[in-house]
């Protein structure tokens, strides 16, 4: 095994080579960001040799490619093990730049020089030997003619407008910038050794490059990136004395999300969560925030490492480190923090939030946050992110809270309140007042619907009331039913002739709820038993069950009363925002979301649609299920895209095999388990068995997922296919 610096024209301009991709490759899959990607480079390169200013042109290190050679007659065939997707977009992008050119000489040189070659036996003397799957395609754009539906036709007219936009905007860039950036643009060869013991088998060596090993994570990527710009001593020295002891031993698994939310906040606007599918595209959106914002990568470290322990205490349950110098204000902002990040789970604030500590902890143009604002701040945030659960509402919060963060030096120095803030919002995003509180606490299922805040809230009221901190967290402290979940005869005669329906309507409901240490104890015992056992309660809770005579109706109905009105007081408003519309009123929201937003899950978490657009059609849908169908169905019966490129790539696209299914393999999947037999459908939208004709080849959808895993889906093929977020969109309820 040899290794050979080269730029990657010269690796495809050998006139007495030709390239062969072998079968175990897969087929071409670089989409939109990929191909954007590989443009911006060579669009930078071009920009840096018209750089008068600039004495070192820039160059590009576009990989590596591995490859085996072999003889075929008097030339060279190189077999292409890894890489094949570098080498193929570079010849995609080669041939639309050719396209785009009216020069008949210039059209010549690239495809004598780079598409074909007189020594090739493959058809048409074309250099590189496609997959099967991608051959015909290749071909056809090599030989000047339409190429079928797929990837490679949407790359190379990605690239066609790509190019003739950059020649339109900009009259100085010619062909030959564009023939320069290929040539700045260099691999590491790898040649394998053909002998047999040497082990290096291209099938091997191309399992072992694509199977082993965990993908490199956001957090690998902005270290090397930070990391090999420097010398290699200074490599050393950085890396062991602050980016491993004090950003990733202090954030551990946690560094890629903390990326992601620094550059959220500094940014001011929202990024897709950190996964496999879009670490690149993160980390594109990352070094370009370094390179525009800071004069060296020494400056980014130090502005990074600010940001690391206030990070730090928004991701941890207990701070032990000290966030104010007043021991009071210190245990309330950490208590603060808790309750957003690990009682609520509010993941929208934390670029927010990681803003206000910023400005708390420094001065910043020679201002800082006091503690009474950051205290007064987070207050509101945990006031506002419970009501809105209550409510069941979280919809817009991932994409429009991040926004928020370049108000937080108008809050530091007065200007605008946290408050004034909150309430202006778009109306999915109001701060609920006193009223929509009042009724959904009334009418709610309070035990499951609100499962995941049930304890906090109750843990707060007992803590407001008695002005005693309470451990609602331990999993002694328990959430008790008044009214037991099964009735004996004793509860029946207390609720009396119409025990069912008091039953079922108060079982769940905030009147029959509350805090105790004794749940297991006191299970569905008589009532007179339970209050003797509560009234040895530490708690206050138990006041308002041993004070009544008897738990009936009227009694539960009492006890709603007083809980609605503590809650209220817990979790208060100031009078004028009370009873108040607190939302923009004077804006009308838009309702309509791509799946390719950031926040696209959460969107559809809880919210019901009503219509899927694409382009210019309005299709009508009722369910999320309905929407995955329509939505292929669309791409399956349009000529503008590759249906058996899904087909292909299901693993890819979905995250499994068998996401769609021809009949006869659904037929062994429903024979192994039967009860899998209506979680697949037609494009129709039927079941098997209520199909009239079932043909081997009849498709079928698995349909068992969820809201956001179905924008997943449909993301991930519109990213592939180059479809824009603006083609597809769903109307909500």
């Amino acid at each position: 095994m040899k290794t050979e610096n080269h730029s990657i024209n010269d690796v495809l301009a050998k006139n007495a080579t030709s390239f062969f991709i072998p079968p175990f490759q897969r087929a071409y899959a670089w989409g939109r960001s990929e191909i954007e990607r590989y443009f911006s480079d060579v669009t930078r390169i071009i920009e840096s040799e018209l750089d008068a200013k600039q004495h070192d042109k820039l160059e590009h290190f576009f990989g590596t490619v591995v490859i085996k050679e072999e003889k075929a007659g008097f030339a060279n065939k190189s077999v292409v093990v890894d890489g094949q997707q570098r080498l193929t977009t570079t010849l995609v992008f080669l041939i639309a730049l050719r396209d785009s050119e009216a020069n008949d000489n210039t059209k010549e040189l690239i495809t004598q020089n780079y598409l074909t070659n007189n020594a090739s036996s493959f058809q048409d003397k074309i250099k590189l030997k496609q997959v099967t799957k991608d051959w015909d395609s290749y071909r056809a754009l090599v030989m000047g003619d339409s190429p079928k539906l797929g990837v490679i036709k949407n790359a190379y007219e990605q690239f066609t407008r790509l190019i003739n936009e950059k020649k339109r905007l900009n009259s100085y860039v010619t062909f030959e910038h564009f023939l320069l950036a290929i040539q700045r643009m260099n691999v590491a060869v790898i040649f394998l050794d053909e002998r047999p013991f040497k082990g290096e088998d291209p099938q091997i060596i191309f399992e072992t490059l694509n199977s082993l090993g965990k993908p490199l994570t956001l957090s690998d990527l902005v270290r090397n990136f930070v990391l090999l710009k420097m010398e290699s001593a200074k490599q050393s020295e950085i890396y062991e004395n602050i980016w491993h002891p004090k950003i990733e031993k202090v954030l551990d698994e946690n560094t890629s999300k903390f990326f992601r939310d620094y550059l959220q906040y500094k940014l001011s606007s929202s990024l897709k969560v950190v996964s496999d599918n879009n670490t690149k595209e993160l980390y594109k959106q990352f070094k370009e925030f370094v390179e525009t914002r800071f004069d060296s990568h020494n400056d980014f470290i130090n502005d990074i490492t600010r940001f690391v322990n206030p990070y730090k205490w928004i991701i941890s349950e207990n701070v032990n480190d000290t966030i104010s110098s007043n021991t009071t204000n210190d245990k309330e902002i950490k208590e603060l923090l808790r309750n957003i990040f690990h009682d609520i789970k509010a993941e929208a604030f934390k670029p927010f939030v990681l803003g206000l500590l910023e400005y708390h902890r420094y001065k910043i143009d020679g201002i800082s946050m006091s503690d009474d604002v950051l205290i007064n701040s987070l207050s509101l945030i945990k006031i506002y992110l419970i009501r809105r659960r209550i409510l069941g509402l979280t919809q817009g919060e991932n994409k429009n809270i991040v926004v928020l963060s370049k108000k937080i030096e108008g809050i530091t120095k007065g200007n605008i309140s946290i408050l004034e803030m909150l309430t202006t919002l778009f109306y999915r995003l109001r701060l609920p007042n006193d009223d929509e509180v009042r009724n959904n606490l009334n009418l709610m299922n309070f035990y499951e619907g609100l499962k995941k805040y049930s304890k906090f809230v109750l843990g707060k009221i007992e803590e407001h009331n008695t002005k005693v901190a309470v451990d609602f967290r331990n999993p002694k402290i328990t959430i008790e039913h008044v009214m037991p979940q099964k009735l004996n005869d004793s509860w029946k005669n207390d609720l009396g002739d119409n025990f069912k329906e008091i039953h079922n309507k108060y079982l769940h409901n905030i009147g029959n709820i509350i805090l105790t240490e004794f749940n297991s104890e006191i299970g569905n015992k008589p009532f007179e038993e339970k209050k003797k056992k509560l009234s040895t309660s530490s708690l206050n809770y138990r006041l308002g069950v041993t004070t009544k005579h008897i738990w009936n109706e009227q009694s539960i109905i009492e006890h709603q009363e007083d809980m609605v009105d503590y809650f209220l007081d817990t979790f208060p408003l100031p009078l004028e925002f009370k009873n108040n519309n607190n939302w923009n009123t004077q804006t009308v929201e838009n309702t309509l979301f791509s799946p390719l937003d950031a926040d696209a899950g959460s969107v559809a978490e809880g919210n019901k649609p009503i219509d899927l657009l694409i382009n210019n059609d309005v299709i009508k849908v009722k369910t999320w299920q309905d929407v995955f169908i329509r939505f292929l169905k669309y791409i399956k019966e349009s000529e503008n895209y590759d249906f058996d490129f899904i087909l292909d790539n299901q693993t890819l696209l979905f995250g499994r095999d068998e996401t769609i299914v021809k009949w006869n393999i659904l037929k062994e999947i429903i024979d192994k388990n039967v009860d899998l037999s209506n979680r697949y459908k037609t494009f129709d939208g039927k079941v098997w068995d209520k199909v009239k004709e079932l043909s081997e080849d009849l498709l079928f959808i698995h349909i068992n997922i969820s809201s956001s895993t179905c924008m997943s889906r449909i993301g991930n093929i519109m990213d592939k296919f180059n479809i824009s977020e603006n083609s597809v969109q769903i109307r909500l309820r």
